[in-house]
């Protein structure tokens, strides 16, 4: 049973925060923890686990704390990956993070609300995201989007290959399903979604070619594994100049129908109704958003 709908979530939707690029740092580098802080990323994920050795967890805890109390990452949002809590090290995680100056917590392994609900109870003031990457979490991303303190999922995309025997595609089709069944279920409760990395970091066109598969279909961004990534994801997942121009006559238009008792307004030869000029609007929030950095 799916719970009902609450408010959408002002940080995707009122405060359009952008999260076109966000970068993942392994905890345990600090070179690469210390040149986060000049990139061009919106977001920086300080990975705790994947990207971390079993006998370096500690230790890269440790760093990723110093360094959030310690180095300004300005506009960037700060989000943490933590260990998984039936791990050694993801309660120790959690106490830890809950200290320090961050902007999310990103919970790994996720698979029911309940998983969300334990990391929620050690972390009562800092907003959550979870990680889609199993079939399991696929099926529950409904009900997982619903939790109150989830603010974004992360599309874990090489782990969801992995866990429903998928095999790899330009065009991700065997993954689609599953894809879209957390962008549906996090777009319905106002969540942010990011999409999974893209391997081939010297790969240009494939990655631009996915970038623009994400965005056509209602991420809000990238995941990305190296810096010379960014700027692609940071321009396929902004509005261009055409769709801004077409956004600000589709407001226009709709005005001057509206003082004209008309229910609708044509532009470019399309009907514009109601629900375009919301659209519209977002996409001029969004753009004054990036206009801003």
């Amino acid at each position: 049973m799916i719970p009902p709908q609450p408010a959408a979530n002002p940080a995707a939707a009122d405060a359009p925060r952008p999260y076109r690029s966000v970068l993942y740092i392994p905890g345990a580098n600090e070179r690469a923890l210390d040149k986060a802080a000049t990139l061009a990323c919106d977001a920086i994920i300080f990975d705790l686990e994947d990207a971390v050795a079993p006998e370096e967890k500690p230790a890269a805890r440790a760093m990723v704390a110093e360094k959030l109390r310690t180095v300004d990452y300005g506009r960037r949002a700060r989000i943490v990956r933590v260990n998984a809590l039936d791990t050694a090290w993801g309660r120790d995680d959690c106490l830890a993070m809950a200290e320090v100056n961050c902007d999310a917590i990103l919970i790994p392994k996720v698979s029911r609300p309940e998983h969300v609900e334990a990391v929620a109870v050690l972390m009562p003031d800092v907003p959550l995201w979870a990680m889609m990457e199993t079939a399991v979490v696929a099926w529950h991303a409904a009900n997982i989007a619903a939790h109150p303190r989830i603010q974004g999922f992360v599309v874990g995309t090489n782990d969801l290959a992995k866990d429903i025997g998928a095999r790899y595609r330009p065009d991700r089709e065997p993954l689609l399903t599953a894809i879209s069944m957390c962008l549906l279920a996090g777009k319905a409760y106002g969540r942010i979604v990011i999409d999974g990395v893209y391997n081939a970091f010297k790969d240009d066109e494939g990655l631009r070619r996915e970038c623009d598969q994400g965005r056509d279909m209602g991420f809000d961004g990238k995941t990305l594994i190296h810096p010379a990534q960014i700027a692609i994801a940071n321009e396929i997942f902004a509005p261009s100049e055409a769709e801004i121009d077409l956004a600000r006559r589709q407001i226009a238009a709709y005005a001057e129908a509206e003082k004209a008792r008309k229910g609708v307004a044509v532009v470019d030869g399309k009907i514009v109704e109601k629900l375009h000029v919301v659209a519209a609007g977002r996409t001029l929030a969004k753009a004054e958003a990036l206009a801003g950095l």
